[in-house]
């Protein structure tokens, strides 16, 4: 199940918000390894260090680090200050943190009766590699300026639901609620970090056993409820963390939660705005065109009606598209979203766009899908 090495560190590679990239040596050759301080500490050249190195040797394209486990001759500081909730639960590295939710927080008064997002917009994707494309299409090209700190840490005809121009009004306050299914760690996420650098995200609200987030939160309904009441959020994002994971059977992949975020989104009184996985470059026939996750999430997981966005691509993939997107019309609202202008604001992301190893120019559908998620969510600001 695990592979253990002892390494020791050559040097340090890069670090951001809450990671240090190095270069260790073990019995196996040198390895790239990822260290979280706060679990850890911070190793430094010439330190001994024991490594979890399971997804190096499987060759994992989002993960394919060695872990730093520990650094045995330089242990960190217990940590101080108050925090109840256990997340990695019962796993060797379980980690306390402080929820918003819990007794101890100074916000526990706020959720404890907390019931309503308020019909705040919230837009709900499967990969983690949405995120700044939805941002993108929510900005449009109105980026915003770097916030101050948060307060607390059926189908219609497609002319019928045209969104034409997106709207005028820009939320001025986006925060991330990151679930579970893929990375557990918000620091592995080098976007988020330089997303919440650039001003794009006011905050990351890590939800089930996802932890480091500026904001901790028991479920993603506690979550969703943080973003509007504690973050402050005009508007909220619901992805996994960046590590999908899929089987290729019709159930199997981290995917579905995607559909119970919807759900969580319409008993909580928000407007859940769904973001199709759509890919023209996929290698795999069941993620060409509307990818089965979308499919499966939306059409049988989720319960409650989202608004679909459906982005208006040209050609025949474009009739692709909406062909396969009209069998969701059974239970959702399905809204035609043009894409002109999307691109020249997808170029202007502050993060590396990828999917899958796709860049915006090998795979424009996927990032056109979810930038016209954004887009619309915007128009119901106005």
């Amino acid at each position: 199940m695990i592979r253990w090495r002892r390494g020791e560190v050559i040097r340090i590679r890069r670090e951001w918000p809450g990671a240090v990239e190095l270069d260790v040596t073990t019995e196996d050759g040198s390895a790239r390894a990822l260290a979280y301080p706060a679990l850890v500490g911070r190793p430094e050249p010439g330190d001994a260090v024991l490594l979890n190195t399971t997804a190096l040797a499987m060759g994992l394209g989002t993960g394919g680090y060695a872990m730093v486990v520990a650094v045995p001759d330089r242990l960190p500081e217990d940590p101080h200050g108050p925090g109840h909730l256990v997340k990695a639960r019962y796993t060797p590295l379980q980690a306390t943190v402080l929820g918003a939710d819990e007794q101890d927080s100074p916000f526990h008064e706020v959720l404890r009766d907390a019931d309503s997002l308020d019909g705040m917009p919230v837009i709900i994707a499967d990969l983690h590699s949405a995120l700044p494309a939805i941002l993108c299409g929510l900005y449009g090209s109105h980026p915003p300026g770097r916030p101050s700190p948060p307060d607390g840490a059926g189908s219609p005809e497609p002319d019928a639901r045209d969104r034409a121009e997106p709207a005028d009004h820009r939320p001025a306050r986006v925060a991330y609620v990151m679930l579970d299914g893929g990375a557990l760690p918000a620091w592995f996420s080098m976007s988020c970090a330089q997303l919440k650098e650039a001003g794009w995200l006011s905050g990351v609200i890590t939800v089930g056993q996802a932890f480091g987030g500026d904001v901790e939160a028991v479920t993603s309904h506690t979550g969703l409820l943080a973003a509007r009441h504690v973050l402050g959020a005009d508007v909220a994002i619901v992805t996994q963390g960046p590590g999908n994971l899929g089987t290729g059977t019709r159930w199997g992949f981290s995917g579905v939660s995607a559909g119970e975020a919807i759900n969580a989104v319409a008993v909580l009184g928000g407007r859940p705005v769904a973001a199709l996985r759509v890919s023209e470059s996929d290698r795999r026939e069941r993620h060409i065109g509307v990818s089965h996750h979308s499919l499966t999430a939306y059409g049988r997981v989720a319960l409650a009606p989202a608004q679909i966005a459906v982005p208006r691509l040209p050609g025949e993939f474009g009739r692709r598209v909406a062909e396969q997107a009209a069998a969701l019309a059974v239970r959702h609202e399905l809204v035609q979203v043009p894409v002109d202008g999307l691109y020249e604001a997808l170029q202007g992301s502050p993060v590396r766009l990828s999917t899958m190893g796709r860049g915006l120019d090998e795979d424009l559908a996927y990032f056109l899908a979810s930038a016209a998620a954004g887009r619309h969510a915007a128009s119901l600001l106005s």
